[in-house]
């Protein structure tokens, strides 16, 4: 049985705090799952050690047998696919170079594969979700940080070295806001969770007004739709961002669709009305009206487990 026929997969999403494992089938729906908390490993064998136990688990629990499963694809912070390796990955308590597909692939008797979050979400929405007809597509993780995974061609783009495609580090205010990564001015600090909410306080300094100080997105949205023109007006300037940001990568890559995914869309209108109001006013002209800006066609809590399991399904 070639993988391509293989009924299930396993996803695993790497996160900070958490690991989210789940046993996924063709048709996309993850039919159980698992959860380690980050917190509790300090070292990478006891981690991969548990990983694999609850892959095991999972399989047995349905009666299957690995016969039956396609693969372990694993999205992660900084996962290089060409490596199988996390490399210098700023939120994880395993630092330096992390091998992790092969360490896992050592405790499970099907292939292992690893990828970057992001990437893991393109490829989610590729095989399960609203691009399944697409060959060019771009899919904005927002989170934490800004991820991007593009489809080019029919090809998932990852540059020579693996890490090709990163829309949420390319700058647009020179000498602007500290990035995690080092530079300064990137869209991920004027787009992510806090990206947002520091949005927000500007917009209280310069209004002379006082932040809500334990504000968040979620709080945020709730502030919007009571009326509070604070909060409206950090979701236009935050918009406005990452209007141009994904102005400026459709100008390079011409896309069918954009695909926003991550609480953050829970802002609803207060985030999409001025921003497919800002990404039309500065798409290039003869790309007006070619381009779809939507939320992600994935079921959000499954979404970046079903990511990570369509990387040993395309």
């Amino acid at each position: 049985m070639s993988n391509e026929t293989k009924p299930y997969a396993i996803g695993i999403d790497m996160g900070g705090t958490n690991t989210d494992i789940g046993l996924v089938d063709r048709d996309g729906h993850c039919l159980a799952r698992k959860n380690l908390p980050m917190g509790r490993y300090t070292e990478i064998g006891a981690y991969v050690a548990d990983v694999a136990a609850a892959i095991h688990q999972l399989v047995a629990d349905r009666n299957l047998t690995f016969s039956e499963i396609a693969g372990a694809g694993i999205g992660a912070p900084n996962g290089n696919f060409f490596t199988g390796c996390i490399e210098h990955a700023s939120n994880l308590v395993f630092t330096g170079v992390v091998p992790l597909a092969k360490l896992l692939g050592e405790q499970l008797p099907v292939p292992v594969a690893l990828t970057n979050d992001a990437n893991a979400a393109a490829l989610g929405e590729k095989v399960y979700g609203g691009a399944r007809n697409m060959n060019d597509f771009i899919v904005i993780t927002l989170g934490t940080g800004v991820g991007s995974g593009i489809f080019a061609d029919g090809k998932l783009v990852y540059g020579h070295d693996g890490f090709g495609g990163e829309v949420g580090h390319t700058i647009l205010h020179p000498g602007g806001r500290l990035c995690t990564c080092g530079r300064k001015g990137c869209l991920e600090e004027y787009a992510s969770a806090r990206g947002i909410i520091q949005n927000y306080r500007e917009v209280c300094e310069e209004n002379r007004r006082e932040a809500y100080i334990e504000a968040d997105c979620r709080w945020l949205t709730e502030a919007a739709n009571k009326g509070d023109m604070m909060a409206i007006r950090a979701w236009e300037v935050t918009a406005w961002h990452l209007g141009i940001g994904i102005a400026n990568a459709a100008t390079t890559l011409a896309p069918e669709a954009i695909f926003l995914m991550g609480g953050i869309i829970n802002a609803g209108r207060w985030l999409f009305d001025p921003l497919r109001a800002i990404f039309n006013e500065h798409l290039l002209c003869m790309q007006k009206g070619k381009i779809t800006i939507l939320p992600t066609q994935l079921n959000a809590n499954d979404a970046a487990i079903l990511g990570a399991a369509a990387l040993v399904q395309l």
